[in-house]
């Protein structure tokens, strides 16, 4: 068997996680958003799951999003995590674990979900493939993870910066999973009706330091394990400058993209008699987009209090004939056995 290529430092990522566990409750929105999706999700669905696994878990976030938005739906949620620091406290199931090498019986688990904690992962097929023989026959497989347009805007100015001031460029900002081979992940990790939804934000901030600061205290920072030293102070001025005359609007404010994959695969076997499989995983996907645009206030950004670091989720309702287009947007991508891509 070939060993997959190590792409991220997972000592390091799990140094990042205990860091950035003082600083999530104000930054973690993404994640709060995320965790929010999914807990609607399952909402969504006729059946329950008894056992639940979750994969890089943050303080209790999709615990109490499942609480808020789907109770009753998962009887026991374990909750896993690589950093002790990140996964709290409290009276929940708890267990320091790695996504990349489950500590899980086959088919003992009826869920595993995950809220923005794969992407992160070196042989994401491999996590997936885990995650499919712990799921009982006919279980599901919800996860979200960032995409490949995440922080385009950041990996376009660091490299222009870097070119200019030092003659050349290394990767700064990690590779992503691409929308359009997420399905052929799933199929490739032996997960059946696989379904992709896409869920893209721009998130506006003051200054790009500002967004620097938020990825830190996110945790997001980047952990690849062959990354050049630390960033220039006169890269840092450059970069911001080409940020805010490319990316930035009427109002000075520049933003950052982020792009939430949504993956569902069900694992192999009779259909529950619950209901809960193709038409059902359907409905959510179908649902979500509508819900989506029925939420958003055009006339307002959504502001989010994130401490200093004064993040504004600026979203819109659908655009009508000569309005401005959404910023925030869902499509779905259903699978069609279609080849699979390795993390872009």
């Amino acid at each position: 068997m070939i060993a997959s290529p190590t792409i991220f430092d997972r000592s390091l990522r799990r140094r990042r996680l205990d860091r950035a566990a003082a600083s999530h409750a104000r930054a973690g929105f993404l994640h709060q958003r995320a965790a929010r999706d999914l807990a609607e999700r399952l909402a969504m669905l006729s059946r329950t799951f008894p056992v639940g696994v979750e994969l890089g878990a943050r303080q209790g976030g999709l615990a109490r999003a499942l609480g808020e938005a789907a109770p009753g739906k998962v009887g026991l949620l374990i909750e896993t995590g690589l950093s002790a620091r990140m996964l709290g406290s409290g009276p929940r199931v708890l267990l320091v674990a790695d996504e990349e090498r489950l500590p899980l019986a086959a088919a003992s688990v009826d869920l595993v979900i995950s809220a923005l904690a794969l992407h992160w992962t070196n042989d994401l097929v491999g996590a997936l493939i885990q995650a499919r023989q712990a799921l009982k026959e006919g279980g599901l497989f919800l996860g979200a993870l960032l995409g490949g347009a995440t922080l385009t805007e950041l990996r376009q100015v660091l490299l222009e910066a870097e070119i200019e001031i030092l003659g050349g460029a290394g990767p700064r900002v990690s590779p992503f999973a691409d929308a359009a081979d997420a399905a052929g992940l799933l199929s490739r990790a032996g997960l059946v009706e696989p379904v992709v939804d896409v869920d893209r934000v721009s998130v506006r901030y003051d200054h790009p330091l500002r967004l620097l600061a938020d990825l830190r205290a996110m945790g997001e920072t980047s952990v690849l394990a062959q990354r050049p030293g630390p960033l220039r102070r006169a890269v840092v001025a450059r970069a911001s400058e080409i940020y805010l005359q490319r990316f930035s609007g009427a109002d000075g404010r520049i933003s950052a993209s982020f792009e939430i994959l949504t993956l569902t695969g069900w694992a192999p076997g009779p259909t529950p008699s619950s209901g809960g499989r193709r038409d059902r995983g359907a409905d959510v996907v179908e649902h979500r987009i509508g819900a989506l645009g029925e939420e958003i206030d055009r006339g307002h950004d959504r502001q989010e209090d994130h401490g200093d670091d004064q993040a504004v989720l600026h979203r819109r309702r659908p655009a009508a004939a000569g309005n401005e287009p959404l910023q925030s947007q869902s499509r779905s991508h259903a699978a069609s056995g279609a080849s699979a891509g390795g993390i872009g």
